[in-house]
C-alpha cells in the first residue's frame, strides 16, 4: 500500500512533533509513508471564510499531489473533514470541467488517523506505553464532522499503561473554531473557561484530541490558569513506547 502523509498546513508549521508521530506508529505496523513536498493548504481557510472559489486552485493542487497513493493520512479531522466534505463541492460548484471526477476519485482513499488505524488497518492496539492519566476531547470536527465515535477510545485503552478517564461535558465545543475565536472572542473565552473546568475537573494529567487547533487554544489557556495539564496530539500518546513515554 501507498502511503502518503498530509500534514496539514497549521501541523507543519506548528506541531511537526505530530507527523513524526504518525510516521513512527505506520512504521511500527510495518508500513514506509511518503511525504509529498508539493503538498500545500487544503484551502479550509478560503472555505470558511468566504472565499470559495479561491479554494479550487488549492483542490486541484491536493488532487495532483496526492493521486498516485492508496491512502492519504492526516492528523487532522478538521482538515480530513474540509477534503473529504467540501472538496467535491468545490470541485462541482466552481472547478474546471474533470476536476469533480478527479476528487471524487481520490476522497475515498482519504482518512484521518485514527479513522485510519481502526477502519483501514483494522488495529486498535499499535504496541504503544503510556503511563499517564488521559483525557480525550472529541474535537467538533472529529465528533459532529467525521463521526469518529469511539475509534479514539479503542485506541487510548489499548495502550499500555494508560488510564483513559471521563471528560465532563466532552461534547462541548472548546470555543476555538480558527476565525470564531478572533471574530468572537468574548463568546469563545466563555466556552474555553467551560472547557478547562471540564478538563480539571476530569483529574487527567494530559488531554488528548484529534486536532491540534483546538488543543492550542485549551492549552494556552491552561497554561495561562498555571495548570499543570499537557496536551498532546493522540499521534503523539499512540507513538510512545517504553523508551519513550514521559
Amino acid at each position: 500500500m501507498r502511503i502518503a502523509l498530509f500534514i496539514t498546513c497549521f501541523n507543519d508549521t506548528m506541531f511537526p512533533e505530530t507527523g513524526r508521530a504518525v510516521v513512527t506508529v505506520l512504521e511500527r505496523l510495518g508500513h514506509t509513508v511518503d511525504f509529498p513536498m508539493e503538498q500545500t493548504c487544503c484551502g479550509q481557510m478560503h472555505f470558511n471564510t468566504g472565499y470559495r472559489p479561491d479554494a479550487v486552485p488549492l483542490v486541484a493542487r491536493f488532487v495532483r499531489t496526492f493521486a498516485d497513493y492508496d491512502a492519504v493520512i492526516t492528523p487532522s479531522a478538521s482538515c480530513a473533514g474540509m477534503v473529504k466534505e467540501n472538496h467535491p463541492l468545490l470541485a462541482r460548484e466552481y472547478g474546471p470541467a474533470g476536476l469533480h471526477q478527479q476528487v471524487a476519485e481520490l476522497v475515498p482513499r482519504v482518512s484521518e488517523f485514527t479513522e485510519f488505524l481502526t477502519d483501514v488497518l483494522g488495529v486498535t492496539d499499535v504496541g504503544a506505553r503510556f503511563p499517564h492519566r488521559v483525557a480525550y476531547h472529541p474535537t467538533c470536527h472529529s465528533l459532529r464532522g467525521l463521526r469518529l465515535g469511539d475509534r479514539p477510545d479503542r485506541l487510548l485503552r489499548a495502550v499500555e499503561d494508560l488510564d483513559l478517564v471521563d471528560l465532563p461535558a466532552a461534547d462541548s465545543c472548546c470555543g476555538f473554531g480558527g476565525t470564531f475565536a478572533v471574530k468572537n472572542a468574548d463568546t469563545s473565552a466563555a466556552m474555553l473557561a467551560d472547557k478547562n473546568a471540564a478538563v480539571l475537573d476530569s483529574g487527567a494529567e494530559v488531554l488528548c484530541a484529534a486536532d491540534n487547533s483546538c488543543l492550542m487554544h485549551i492549552g494556552g489557556g491552561l497554561s495561562r490558569q498555571g495548570a499543570p495539564v499537557r496536551t498532546m496530539h493522540i499521534a503523539e500518546i499512540l507513538a510512545a513506547s517504553e523508551g519513550t513515554a514521559r
